[in-house]
């Protein structure tokens, strides 16, 4: 049987999602733990995409296989009785063997939390301490800028193997906290993401509402397909893979 597995996790503590050698990740804590639900029989869960260390999911998702015949929502409460307290399995559910979690992704939405106000000692794991004023007008109209289907090698890590880093980014926006205006979310809906590409984007933007750069830049840096053109990338606590959509 073939299941869909929709959970969240906090980075903190984990050297990424994808599982190393000797390191503590989201992948092979996941995996661990459903081999004991699956007879003993190895389990290997097929993720939308990978995360960094220290970047969180509120909505990642994959996809595995077990030989046992389990129910959904019994399954659920099964594996997170076993998960340690900062990974939690959202949902369950079961999808066709032809469905792939990765393969099938239609878009993905990204947010990236940062605190422009005082330094919050409890929050510095969840939201980048930036700590300063920035300007959200120039920010907001650079976000523009970045819609639409571009080459984005200059944000990227460059691998030579790699040929296309064209990406569409359908949508982009700015929020303001109601409660406390100094925390500020940017959100970023696209079809697909290169690494580093949303922190990359984040540093320059962050460097746009200093005053450094102007909004009109983005172009330029899009079209010099140089990385180094492009701004610092910013810290990996304030990065969230909120949402995975199939359709």
């Amino acid at each position: 049987m073939r299941f869909l597995m929709t959970f969240a996790y906090d980075g903190t503590n984990f050297h990424g999602y994808q599982k190393q050698l000797k390191a503590r990740t989201i992948q092979s804590t996941i995996e661990a733990e459903l081999t004991k639900l699956n007879s003993g029989e190895k389990v290997i869960i097929n993720a939308s995409g990978r995360t960094d260390a220290h970047v969180h999911a509120l909505g990642q998702r994959a996809h595995f296989d077990l030989v046992k015949n389990i129910d959904p929502e019994r399954l659920k409460r099964s594996i997170n009785k076993l998960l340690p307290d900062d990974i939690y399995v959202l949902n369950i559910e079961e999808v066709s063997q032809k469905f792939h979690a990765r393969f099938d992704v239609k878009s993905k939405e990204y947010i990236y939390k940062i605190n422009i106000g005082p330094y919050n000692l409890f929050d510095r794991n969840y939201c980048y301490q930036y700590n300063a004023p920035l300007d959200i007008v120039e920010i907001e109209r650079a976000l523009q800028y970045l819609e639409g289907t571009h080459n984005f090698k200059a944000f990227t890590k460059v691998d030579e193997a790699k040929e296309n880093y064209e990406r569409t980014i359908l949508k982009t926006s700015l929020i303001r906290d109601n409660e406390d205006p100094n925390q500020l979310t940017l959100s970023f809906l696209g079809t697909g993401f290169l690494r580093y590409m949303v922190r990359n984007m984040v540093g320059t933007l962050i460097e746009i509402g200093e005053g450094k750069r102007k909004a009109e830049d983005i172009i330029l840096i899009l079209e010099s397909m140089d990385r180094k053109k492009a701004g610092k990338t910013a810290p990996p606590e304030g990065l969230y893979l909120k949402n995975v959509f199939y359709e």
